[in-house]
């Protein structure tokens, strides 16, 4: 019987890279021991270790067939070197600036084992070294204070169980107070450092000595319980039920209580009586303050009325239906208006013709929305520049806000916003902020679509108060009917399974159904289904397609359908995922996951990638070029496919979409009409039919707690 090798713990000083990966994660690097002259080959992520840098690697022995013997690291820490050489090698490497390998000997013949302890606590001696004035020796020692700090802090927090990624996160955020923070609020660290959840902050909160109920645990369960109802879009959340989902977490509920109190007074989180309700809301206080903005500027722009004014223009004077026309003439009427319509029911058409009218009464006209390629869309659309609401903004990296505000708001008379149901309550208060009270706002979305990913849904919202006049477009167009897509489309909002396109024929918007119950299989179905596609309708598999799913996990999730989709059209001799994520590829498509104001990038923008070059990944995004470092990837991921609610304000070519009984708790009606409607001319269905009949039937919207339909109502009652 062979024994599984040992895990041990060794310290060494890095001789040589062997080899690196593009994204950093995977290092190939020829070590030795700090205090025996043995040197052997170290495989893994040892983070951006150089060479000449001590490091405390943990791991096993292992026997590679073809390379040999290689110790495969499971966990590194940089350590600060305690021999003469490892401390001539590091101080000689790249950690340590203006200091050669001649210096650094002549620094270790001088002081010896204390060199590092005179650099850092006594720097003055150091000019007893010829060549060291006052200025470099403060230099020096700056330096090596700082590595040495570093490698307390990493060993300090890997020591709590973190992994390198999450060390190097806290420190990002934190710098010289790391340690002092975890010490003191672990629970808050994991609000304010992405990717740290609930149970990680539990494990450093157990390590650094805080028991289960400790005021601290408590007040961190219950902004962690707040932070996820945002996430799940809502904008605050019933005092009783945060109390009773923080006590969820094994938190008594008087505790749960206090906490509540507690953060109110430190103004972490803010408490509000609503109307005449009994019970409080708790809201994070910059969505409070979000709320009550929009409502006010909104009830300043709905109070607006203006005369009449007759227009002519070239689509005017085409023949437009009654609801169009009334649309038109509505806009020019009022300060604020909605404008919302399914597929067919020419949406496009009319914001053309409000766009010339307004031009025609010599209106400056501002046309955005929430992402890129719907702003191209609606450039498309009326031949005018559209831009992203954020670069309608004017975003400056400098001051970290938008240039464009109450004090310099948007210079137009008309603003008009596309693809309304996808802005959240963040966004509004931004956009709305930076429209002026003499100004007119139109804003254009179908309110049947999905809710915004952030918190709130304003334009339902805005059309539930009835403050805001709403104009609806319901009739479909004959041209629009001849589309399988728009009949589909409708198929679902009444509440049927859409049909499909007969067996044989071809028309200007087809929809198929292909069968497969086996959700294990489901992926490589997708796959033969693309090449069928590109085949019979000239698609580009990739770039005239996107792949949709309702969940990311699983055999038909994004994950496995985008590893499956990567592996069939974007192949590499390369090894497979590192560490649970994708190597990314030259030619891999991919989406941006978070707003990027500096790159200006932004979530669900969808790029490919030009090329990787050593530790920097290039993405081109309609045209530009954005270059990513090693540390900035998590802001990427594979977008071969992609969840429904990313893509809503995009439109394809052609789209798959794969439903299947596993995702049966995100089977709504919004759902697969907003897939559907992401299509121009082709939409294949992929899965069980049971699936998407439980879709189709399924009209309930994630209930969402948000009170500014009943503000703005309220205010109008007043006013």
């Amino acid at each position: 019987m062979v024994r599984a090798p040992m895990e041990e713990v060794v310290e060494v000083t890095v001789e040589e890279l062997l080899y690196r990966s593009e994204d950093g994660r995977f290092t190939v690097a020829r070590v030795a021991r700090t205090r025996r002259d043995d040197a052997f080959v170290a495989v893994g992520d040892i983070g951006s270790a150089v060479v000449g840098e001590t490091l405390r690697l943990r791991g096993k022995l292992t026997e590679h067939a073809t390379y040999g013997e290689r110790f495969k690291v499971a966990g590194c820490t940089p350590v600060m070197p305690s021999t003469l050489g490892g401390i001539e090698r590091f101080l000689s490497s790249n950690l340590v600036p203006n200091v050669g390998k001649r210096l650094a000997e002549e620094l270790v013949n001088t002081f010896g084992l204390a060199t590092l302890d005179v650099i850092t606590t006594e720097s003055e001696r150091l000019r007893k070294v010829k060549g060291i004035g006052k200025r470099r020796a403060a230099s020096l020692s700056k330096a090596v204070r700082a590595r040495r700090a570093e490698a307390e802090t990493v060993s300090f927090l890997l020591g709590l169980g973190l992994g390198q990624a999450t060390a190097k996160k806290i420190m990002d955020r934190y710098e010289e107070r790391a340690v002092s923070q975890v010490r003191e609020d672990p629970y808050l660290v994991a609000e304010e450092v992405a990717g740290i959840g609930f149970k990680t902050a539990d494990q450093i909160g157990r390590g650094v000595g805080i028991d289960d109920n400790d005021p601290r645990r408590a007040a961190g369960a219950a902004l962690h319980v707040l932070a996820r109802a945002v996430d799940d879009g809502n904008v605050f959340l019933p005092r009783d039920l945060l109390v009773q989902r923080t006590t969820d977490l094994s938190v008594p509920r008087e505790r749960a209580a206090e906490a509540i109190e507690t953060l109110a007074k430190r103004r972490l989180v803010a408490i509000e009586t609503l109307g005449e309700s009994t019970e409080d809301a708790v809201y994070p206080p910059p969505l409070l303050a979000a709320e009550e903005d929009v409502a006010k500027r909104l009830m300043v722009l709905a109070a607006r009325k203006l005369k009449p004014r007759v227009t002519s223009s070239k689509t005017t004077d085409e023949s437009l239906s009654e609801e169009q026309l009334a649309a038109v003439q509505a806009s020019l009427r009022h300060g604020a208006m909605v404008l919302t319509g399914g597929p067919g029911t020419g949406k496009t058409t009319t914001v053309r013709a409000i766009v010339e009218a307004h031009e025609a009464v010599d209106h400056r006209v501002v046309l955005c929305a929430p992402t890129g390629r719907a702003a191209k869309r609606l450039s498309d659309a009326t031949g005018r520049e559209a831009k992203t609401i954020h670069r309608a903004l004017e975003w400056s990296p400098g001051t970290g806000s938008f240039k464009r505000d109450d004090t310099a708001p948007l210079d137009a008379e008309l603003i008009l916003v596309d693809e309304a149901s996808m802005i959240d309550l963040r966004l509004a208060a931004h956009l709305f902020r930076a429209v002026a009270p003499t100004s007119q706002l139109v804003l254009v979305g179908d309110v049947d679509q999905l809710p915004p990913v952030g918190p709130g849904a304003v334009l339902r919202d805005v059309i539930d108060s009835g403050v805001v006049p709403v104009e609806r477009l319901s009739r479909v167009f004959r041209q629009a009917e001849e589309s399988a897509i728009v009949r589909g489309a409708h198929d679902v909002l009444d509440g049927r399974s859409p049909r499909v396109t007969p067996s044989g024929t071809r028309g200007s918007g087809d929809l198929f159904f292909v069968s497969t119950r086996d959700g294990a299989s489901l992926a490589d179905r997708v796959v033969a289904v693309l090449k069928r596609m590109a085949k019979a309708y000239d698609l580009h598999p990739v770039h005239d397609v996107q792949v949709l799913s309702p969940m990311r996990r699983g055999p038909t999730g994004t994950e496995h359908l985008n590893q499956t989709l990567q592996a069939a059209f974007n192949p590499t001799r390369e090894s497979g995922p590192l560490k649970g994520r994708p190597l990314l590829r030259e030619n891999d498509k991919v989406m941006q996951l978070k707003n990027d104001y500096e790159r200006e990038v932004y979530n669900g923008d969808l790029g490919v990638v030009a090329k990787v070059a050593g530790a920097q990944t290039f993405v081109r995004f309609d045209g530009r070029e954005v270059q990513y470092g090693r540390d900035d990837l998590d802001a990427l991921t594979l977008a071969y496919a992609s969840t429904v609610h990313k893509v809503q304000g995009s439109e394809f070519p052609a789209v798959v979409i794969a439903l299947h009984g596993s995702h049966y708790m995100m089977l709504t009606r919004p759902l697969l009409y907003t897939a559907l409607t992401r299509a121009k001319q082709l939409v294949v269905l992929v899965g069980d039919k049971s699936a998407i009949a439980r879709a189709a039937r399924n009209a309930q919207q994630n209930d969402t707690y948000s009170w500014l339909a009943r503000r703005l109502k309220d205010a109008a009652a007043t006013s």
